[in-house]
C-alpha cells in the first residue's frame, strides 16, 4: 500500500466539537506547520498527521472559491449555524451530525493516489461499523457542474474514489497542495441532518431548490440510514485509528492539541 512506503511516524490529534472558525483555522495552521517544516522538525521527517474532529455549533463550510452569496446568512444566523470558508476547493457542506477528518503529509506522491488510499482507510473503518461502502469510479465534469446553480452542495456529486453505497455518497473530501505538502479533509455523514442545507440557500428559483432538494435525497446517504444507529465519535475514531495502523504498518501516536498549537510562532490570530 502507498502509506507503507512513508518512512516517518504517524500521528493523530483529536479536537471534537469546535466551532467552524476554530476548525478551519486549525487546518490552516497545520498546513503552514507542514509547509514551513516546523512539524517535521519536531516530530520527524516524513511524518503524517491525522486529525479527527466535529462541529459545535453546526456550520456551513464553503469551498475556497465558492460565493458566499449562495448561502442565506440571515437564515443561518437565526438557526445558530456558522458560515466558514475552507482552505480547500469544492462546494458547500452543512456540518452537523458527521465525523470529520484531516490528513497532513509532505510527500511527492500524486494527490489522486493519496485520495484513493485515504478513502480505502475510511472504507476499512466503516466495515467495523457495519457499513460496506464502495469507491466511485467516475468523475463528472466539475467545471461544467459548477456552472450550474444547483451545484451548490458538495454531496450531490461524487468524485473518483470517494465513497458511496448503492450510488449514494457517504464520504466527501477535498484537497489542497502547497508545494509538496498536502492537506486533505472530508466528512463522513452520520445522519440526514446535512440535507438541511437546502433550507439555507439564498435562492428564489423554485426549480433550482427542488433540484437541490431532490439530489440531496437521491444522491446522499448517512451511516444512520444504513444501520439505524448514529455511532459515537469515539467509536469512529477508534475504527479509523485501527485502520490507519493496519494499512500503514505504523502505530499511531496521539498528540495533545496544545502541543501542536504551541509549534505555531507566527503572529496570526488563532481562536483558542
Amino acid at each position: 500500500m502507498l502509506f507503507s512506503s512513508f518512512s516517518g511516524p504517524v500521528y493523530a490529534v483529536v479536537t471534537p466539537e469546535r466551532s467552524g472558525e476554530w476548525n478551519m483555522a486549525f487546518d490552516r495552521t497545520l498546513l503552514e506547520l507542514f509547509r514551513n517544516g516546523t512539524f517535521q522538525k519536531r516530530f520527524g521527517v516524513g511524518s503524517i498527521l491525522w486529525r479527527y474532529y466535529s462541529w459545535n455549533p453546526s456550520a456551513v463550510s464553503l469551498g475556497y472559491s465558492q460565493s458566499i452569496e449562495e448561502i442565506d446568512r440571515e437564515k443561518c444566523r437565526s438557526k445558530n449555524i456558522d458560515i466558514v470558508r475552507r482552505p480547500t476547493g469544492g462546494r458547500a457542506v452543512l456540518h452537523g451530525d458527521e465525523f470529520t477528518y484531516s490528513l497532513l503529509a509532505d510527500n511527492v506522491h500524486k494527490s489522486a493516489e493519496i485520495y484513493a488510499v485515504v478513502h480505502e482507510i475510511i472504507r476499512e473503518a466503516l466495515l467495523t461499523l457495519g457499513v460496506e461502502a464502495e469507491f466511485c469510479r467516475t468523475t463528472p465534469d466539475m467545471r461544467k457542474r459548477y456552472s450550474a446553480a444547483e451545484s451548490v452542495s458538495c454531496f450531490t456529486a461524487s468524485a473518483r474514489n470517494e465513497l458511496h453505497v448503492n450510488g449514494r455518497k457517504l464520504v466527501g473530501s477535498a484537497q489542497r497542495r502547497v508545494d509538496t505538502v498536502l492537506l486533505q479533509h472530508g466528512s463522513l455523514l452520520l445522519s440526514d441532518r446535512h440535507k438541511m442545507l437546502r433550507d439555507l440557500l439564498r435562492c428564489s428559483d423554485g426549480g433550482v431548490l427542488s433540484k437541490v432538494s431532490g439530489d440531496l435525497d437521491r444522491k446522499t446517504v448517512s451511516v444512520c440510514e444504513l444501520t439505524g444507529v448514529v455511532p459515537d465519535f469515539t467509536s469512529i475514531a477508534d475504527a479509523m485509528t485501527a485502520a490507519i495502523s493496519q494499512m500503514s504498518g505504523h502505530d499511531v501516536t496521539f498528540l495533545d492539541e496544545h502541543e501542536v498549537i504551541s509549534l505555531d510562532s507566527s503572529p496570526r490570530a488563532f481562536p483558542l
